[in-house]
């Protein structure tokens, strides 16, 4: 699948003129694109159909961006793609150049596959001296500049807001639940942590579900991320199928599953079987996110913390960071999205958009409108209308006291200690002993 946005090489192309073939025949009417959307409600088909021509112009414009480089040797919409990436600015070179794999090879009197490994990776574990080599030969100058930009400076530059209390914390959490080897240190982690930083950035300023003033949960969120990914990584064994974006029948089914007293695990189960993984991991104290969406080695994981152990709370998350996968699988997963769904207001368009999503999926808006349940008093009304929706009563009733903006509503009835429980002696416990560190995040 064509990930990033970019098609590199002739397989490349081919995979991504297939895709927009298929995108181009479900969206061709209501008819082709019904055994996709099969029992979604429209609003919720509404926006997959947008993301759908979303994905078929980015597409349409990687593969015009790709053959124009190769047909002109002028790779200007290609390079803007790459976006002064060192590896991938080779590869653009290369095909500017008119070169093939092998073409370069031979000029480099190396072996074809030595090339294709160099593109796969993207030029990630080439040493320098044969990067310049290569460059040298496509007529890329690497450019390099001290700045005056002292974060940049060194690990402990990186990391020099990171207070000693904090990384306590973090090391205090992780022995408690099994995060770390035995003979982890504060050294060790300080320097996972800077180096982390450096190959992702700050979370709180790539995603917007955080507070993005205060970045001293940064620190609990890059330790809390490794230790999804480990996990993640350790489930892979046990999740066959590829995620394929174009499959979404099964959600209604995923949904009905909120009745059910264990749900939450059959849920984990459902989402496996189509190829994204779900991680419950207990956030580090003070951390405040409740969930997160991003890639592990190519494959979607949803990681949670149940901060808020209610099943309203479970379920509208579960289906929020659903919607990133869904919606934005290809234009923000590969960084990330990490959430407090309990902030007021979403400050990023792609978080309304998520929380649209989830909203709808659980309880379709034209429904909503047309509910006595919107305005009831009576609990019974409510139920019953969660038994029209066939999904768990707390779930409206989370939604009403969300409305009225009065958490002392039907407090009693929004499913309080019913979710952790059923995770205990996994993630809560720290059943698993795969060790996060020093494991590097996907």
């Amino acid at each position: 699948m064509v990930f990033n946005g970019i098609t590199l090489n002739e397989k490349e192309v081919r995979d991504a003129r297939a895709r927009i073939s298929r995108l181009s025949e479900a969206l061709s009417s209501e008819h082709a694109l019904e055994p996709i959307v099969a029992g979604l409600p429209p609003e919720v088909v509404s926006q997959v159909s947008r993301m759908m021509k979303a994905e078929r112009n980015r597409l349409t414009q990687a593969v015009e961006a790709y053959e124009q480089a190769k047909d002109t040797k002028r790779p200007t919409a290609l390079k803007a793609l790459v976006n002064h990436d060192l590896g991938l600015m080779l590869i653009v070179a290369r095909i500017a150049n008119g070169f093939s794999q092998k073409d370069l090879a031979w000029r480099l009197g190396v072996k074809e596959q030595q090339v294709q490994r160099w593109e796969a990776e993207r030029y990630a574990q080439i040493s320098l001296k044969n990067y310049h080599r290569v460059a040298a030969l496509l007529g890329v100058r690497p450019w390099a500049d001290i700045s005056d930009q002292p974060e940049f400076r060194g690990l402990d530059k990186v990391i020099d807001g990171v207070s000693k209390a904090e990384i306590k914390k973090i090391l205090r959490h992780g022995r408690d639940n099994g995060w770390f080897a035995e003979d982890f240190n504060e050294g060790e982690l300080r320097r996972y942590i800077a180096e982390n930083r450096i190959d992702f950035g700050s979370p709180g300023l790539l995603r917007t579900g955080l507070n993005v003033v205060d970045h001293s949960e940064d620190v609990m969120l890059h330790a809390w991320r490794a230790r999804v990914t480990a996990r993640a990584r350790e489930a892979f064994s046990g999740v066959e199928e590829d995620y394929e974006p174009l499959e979404l029948n099964w959600m209604p089914e995923l949904v009905r599953l909120s009745r059910e007293a264990d749900g939450p695990l059959r849920a984990m189960t459902m989402l496996a079987n189509h190829g994204i993984v779900l991680i419950v991991e207990p956030q580090v104290p003070g951390l405040k996110i409740d969930g997160a969406a991003f890639v592990v080695d190519g494959r979607p994981v949803i990681g949670m913390t149940l901060r808020t152990d209610t099943v309203d709370n479970f379920w509208f998350t579960l289906m929020h960071e659903l919607a990133h996968v869904t919606l934005h699988y290809s234009t923000g997963l590969a960084v990330g999205f990490y959430d407090q769904t309990d902030q007021g207001t979403s400050v990023d368009e792609q978080e309304e958009e998520a929380n649209r999503f989830a909203s709808n999926l659980l309880i379709p808006e034209e429904r909503w409108r047309r509910s006595m349940a919107r305005i009831a008093k009576s609990a019974t009304v409510i139920e019953r209308f969660a038994n029209e929706l066939s999904i768990h009563p707390a779930i409206v009733f989370g939604r009403v006291r969300k409305e009225r903006d009065d958490w002392s509503l039907f407090a009693d009835k929004i499913g309080r200690n019913a979710v952790r429980k059923l995770f205990v002696g996994d993630a809560q416990k720290g059943k698993s002993d795969v060790p996060v560190l020093p494991s590097r995040q996907g």
